[in-house]
C-alpha cells in the first residue's frame, strides 16, 4: 500500500495479549523525533473513559511525543483505578522512549468496564518501542492494533506542496460499531510533518472534524472512547504561517479525514451497504445536518436499504420529524438518481429498477432537496442488518 509518511514520526504495532487471537495485534505506538504541536477533539458523552480525561488534561499542546494505543479494552467506567492506568500507560511509554510522561497522549478501545491488564499492557509498550520504523509496515502495523469488530484497517494519506515545500499528512483510524461521534468506539490520528501553532493545529482539527468524524454514524451511539487527535512535528521545515498555506493544508486536512471517517460507516458491523445522504436546500447547515442524521440513524431506513427496497415513505417521515421546519410541499427525494417523492406526494417510478440499483451496489446515494435557503450537509451511515445484532448480541458474551 502506497502511504506518504509524514518526516519525523515513526509506528509499531504489537499483539501483547489483550486480544484473544495472537495473529490480531493489540497494542500501537506512535512516536515523533520532534515536539509536536497537538490538538484533540473528544466524545461530548458525560460518562468518558480514563483515556479521554488524561488526553483532554494535556490538549492543546506544544510538546507531545507520541501516542500509545491499546484496543481489546476500552478502561471506560473503570474509576481511579482506571485514571491511574491511563497515567501508568504514558509513564511506561515516556520510559521507554526517553521523554516525560506528560508529552504521551493516550487512547484505548474495546470492552467497557474492565481494568487494564497492565503486566501485559508494560509488555506491549516493550515491544513496540523495539519495533518503531518510519516505514509504511510500521504505519501499518499501527493501524492494524487499534482493530476491534472492524473488518479491515482505516488509512489515509496526502501530500501538498506549500511554498514550494512537500507536506505529508497520514492518518489511521478504528471503528465500526457503536458510531455516532459528536465532538463509536472511534478513534482517529492524524500526523504531520508542517510546521503549526497550538492554536493553528486546533483550528484546523476542529473543522476537518465538523466537516469528517461529525457526520457519519452507524447506529446512533455515541461512545465512552470518541477521539480525534492531530500532531503537528513541523520535520518539513515549512512553518505554515500564511492565510492561504493555512486553507491549503486545511483543504488536506478535511480531505484525509473524510476518507477515514468514510471507511467506518463503510465497515459498520453488518454492513452491506454504504449510504451517503446529501441534503441541501436548507436555512441553515445545522437544518441540514439535523436532517441527515435524522435519516441515518432510522432503523426502518436502514433496513429498507438492506433489503434493497425503495421505501420512499420511511426515508420523507425521518425527514418530517426531523425538528428542522420546512414547506413539505417543497420536498423532493432521489435514491441512487432515481426521483422518488416531489411537492408532497410520490412521483411514479419503477421500483424494481431502483431496487436493483440498490441491490447491485454497495453504495447507496439518497438526497433529499428543500427550498428553504442555500445550506447543504452531506453524511454518511451504514445500513441495519442481521449481522449487526448477532455481533452485538455476542459481543461480550
Amino acid at each position: 500500500m502506497d502511504v506518504a509518511i509524514p518526516k519525523g514520526f515513526r509506528f509499531a504495532g504489537v499483539y501483547c495479549g489483550l486480544k484473544k487471537d495472537p495473529r490480531k495485534r493489540d497494542l500501537a505506538l506512535i512516536v515523533s523525533d520532534r515536539p509536536c504541536a497537538a490538538a484533540g477533539v473528544y466524545t461530548q458523552n458525560r460518562i468518558f473513559a480514563a483515556p479521554v480525561a488524561w488526553d483532554r488534561a494535556h490538549t492543546p499542546s506544544h510538546s507531545v511525543r507520541a501516542v500509545v494505543i491499546n484496543s481489546g479494552n476500552a478502561n471506560a467506567c473503570t474509576g481511579r483505578q482506571g485514571l491511574e492506568d491511563a497515567a501508568e500507560m504514558a509513564r511506561l511509554t515516556a520510559a521507554a522512549c526517553g521523554f516525560a510522561p506528560d508529552d504521551v497522549l493516550v487512547l484505548s478501545t474495546g470492552i467497557i468496564g474492565e481494568f487494564l491488564p497492565m503486566e501485559r499492557i508494560r509488555e506491549g509498550i516493550r515491544l513496540a518501542s523495539e519495533r518503531l520504523s518510519a516505514d509504511v509496515d510500521g504505519f501499518l502495523a499501527a493501524a492494524d492494533a487499534m482493530l476491534t469488530t472492524d473488518r479491515f484497517r482505516k488509512v489515509a494519506s496526502a501530500e501538498v506542496v506549500v511554498g514550494g515545500v512537500p507536506i505529508r499528512l497520514a492518518g489511521l483510524a478504528k471503528g465500526a460499531g457503536m458510531i455516532s461521534p459528536q465532538m463509536a468506539t472511534m478513534l482517529a490520528v492524524v500526523v504531520t510533518d508542517a510546521g503549526l501553532g497550538v492554536s493553528q493545529a486546533d483550528q484546523l482539527l476542529r473543522r476537518a472534524v465538523d466537516e469528517s468524524f461529525h457526520c457519519i454514524s452507524v447506529d446512533g451511539h455515541m461512545s465512552t472512547n470518541d477521539t480525534v487527535l492531530l500532531l503537528a512535528n513541523g520535520a518539513s521545515g515549512k512553518e505554515v504561517d500564511q492565510a492561504a498555506d493555512m486553507e491549503l493544508l486545511s483543504e488536506k486536512l478535511v480531505d484525509v479525514c473524510q476518507r477515514l471517517a468514510r471507511a467506518i460507516p463503510a465497515d459498520g458491523e453488518g454492513a452491506t451497504h454504504l449510504i451517503t445522504i446529501d441534503v441541501c436546500g436548507c436555512r441553515t447547515r445545522e437544518d441540514a445536518m439535523r436532517i441527515a442524521r435524522t435519516v441515518a440513524n432510522s432503523p426502518l431506513v436502514k433496513t429498507a436499504v438492506a433489503g434493497a427496497d425503495p421505501n420512499w415513505g420511511r426515508i420523507v417521515s425521518a425527514v418530517g420529524y426531523s425538528g428542522v421546519p420546512f414547506d413539505p410541499e417543497k420536498l423532493m427525494l432521489h435514491v441512487n438518481g432515481y426521483l422518488l417523492y416531489q411537492h408532497g406526494r410520490p412521483v411514479p417510478f419503477d421500483p424494481e429498477a431502483v431496487s436493483q440499483s440498490i441491490r447491485q451496489s454497495p453504495e447507496v446515494f439518497i438526497r433529499i432537496s428543500l427550498e428553504e435557503g442555500p445550506a447543504a450537509a452531506r453524511f454518511w451511515t451504514s445500513d441495519l442488518t442481521v449481522e449487526y445484532v448477532h455481533i452485538n448480541a455476542d459481543y461480550h458474551t
